[in-house]
C-alpha cells in the first residue's frame, strides 16, 4: 500500500493548521477517497471509513452553529472519537473551540484552507489519486512529442536515450530516460515519470550523463505525461516478418490497462527520431477516427469489386 504524508498534504495546498497537533509528521494518508461528514455529525456513524480526510464546508458549519455548545461538543466528541487522519476547515471558516478542544483529546489536527468547499474537494482528490496510485518501473525512455506521451522500450544499447536526444533537438520534451516511474492514476489513464534523482538527465554512452535542461532549457523537459503509446525498438531480425501495412492493432499491458504498441525494428540508416514523429501523429490520428491503413485497404477492395463486377 501506498502512502503520502499528512505534511505533504498541508504543503502541496497550503493548508493552515489550526490545532497544532504534535503528530502531523507521523500521520500517513493512505486512501484517495474522501468524506464530507453529514450523517456523521447527526450522530449516526455505521460504516464508516476512518482512513479518510474529512473536510467540511459552509453547509457543516451552518448545521453545527444551530447547537448548543453542550450538544455541539457531544456530536463532535462521538465523531473524532472514531478516528481518521485530519479534518480540512474550508472557505477560511472560523473553527468552533469545542472541535479544537475535541481535536486536542484525540490527537487529530484541525487543517483549514481558504478554498471553496468542492474547489478544493476535487484538488485533494486528484492529488491523492496520482500519490497512492498502483505503480510500477520500467527500464526505458519517456517523452512528449506532439502532446503524446510516448514510452520508448527495448534492449540496453539499442538507442533508446540516442533517439530521445535527437527528439529533444527537434523541439520535443523529455520525461525520463534509463527508469520510467509509471502510475496507474484511473481506470483508463497510466502517467509516466522520472525518479527525482535523476530527472531531466540523460545518459549517452560515450559521452556520458547530460543535463537536458541545463542544456537545451526548460522547455525542453516535462515532470509528468500520459502514456499514450509504447515503441518496442529491436535489432533487426532478418529472419522476422514485421507489420508493413497496420490493419491490426497491438497492445501491450501495463497495470492491467491496454495500450496501444509498436514494434520498431533498428538498423543502420532508419532515422528513429523521425519514425517516433510520425508514430505519435498517426497514432493521434487513430484516436480521432482516421486509420490510413484502413482507408488504403478498403480502397484496394472497392477496386477489386470494381474489376469483378466489370
Amino acid at each position: 500500500m501506498f502512502s503520502v504524508t499528512l505534511r505533504e498534504v498541508m504543503d502541496e495546498f497550503q493548508l493552515e493548521d489550526i490545532s497544532n497537533c504534535k503528530r502531523i509528521d507521523d500521520i500517513l494518508i493512505t486512501s484517495s477517497d474522501i468524506n464530507r461528514p453529514g450523517l456523521q455529525l447527526v450522530g449516526y456513524l455505521e460504516y464508516f471509513g476512518n482512513d479518510r480526510i474529512q473536510i467540511i464546508g459552509k453547509v457543516e458549519t451552518t448545521y453545527l452553529a444551530t447547537m448548543s455548545k453542550e450538544e455541539r461538543y457531544k456530536r463532535l466528541d462521538e465523531f473524532f472519537k472514531c478516528g481518521f487522519p485530519c479534518m480540512v476547515v474550508a472557505r477560511g471558516l472560523d473553527v468552533f473551540p469545542e472541535m479544537i478542544e475535541v481535536s486536542q483529546k484525540y490527537q487529530i489536527p484541525i487543517l483549514r484552507t481558504k478554498d471553496v468547499t468542492s474547489r478544493f474537494l476535487s484538488g485533494l482528490i486528484r492529488y491523492l489519486n496520482v500519490q497512492l496510485a498502483p505503480r510500477i518501473t520500467k527500464h526505458g525512455v519517456f517523452v512528449e512529442v506532439y502532446g503524446e506521451g510516448i514510452l520508448i522500450l527495448g534492449e540496453s544499447g539499442v538507442g533508446k536515450s540516442e533517439t530521445a536526444l535527437e527528439l529533444v533537438k527537434r523541439g520535443h520534451r523529455l520525461v525520463a530516460d534509463d527508469v520510467v516511474e509509471i502510475r496507474r492514476v484511473s481506470d483508463k489513464s497510466l502517467v509516466g515519470t522520472a525518479p527525482d534523482i535523476i530527472r531531466h538527465f540523460i545518459e549517452i554512452r560515450g559521452i556520458g550523463i547530460l543535463d537536458v535542461k541545463n542544456l537545451y532549457g526548460v522547455g525542453s523537459v516535462k515532470v509528468t505525461e500520459n502514456i499514450n503509446l509504447v515503441i518496442q525498438l529491436e535489432f533487426w531480425d532478418e529472419r522476422k516478418n514485421y507489420d508493413r501495412l497496420g490493419l491490426v492493432d497491438d497492445y501491450t499491458n501495463i497495470l492491467g490497462i491496454d495500450v496501444p504498441c509498436l514494434i520498431i525494428p533498428v538498423r543502420p540508416g532508419r532515422n528513429l527520431a523521425i519514425i517516433v514523429e510520425v508514430a505519435a501523429m498517426n497514432n493521434r490520428q487513430k484516436k480521432m477516427g482516421y486509420n490510413a491503413a484502413k482507408v488504403l485497404n478498403e480502397r484496394v477492395l472497392g477496386e477489386i469489386n470494381k474489376t469483378a463486377q466489370e
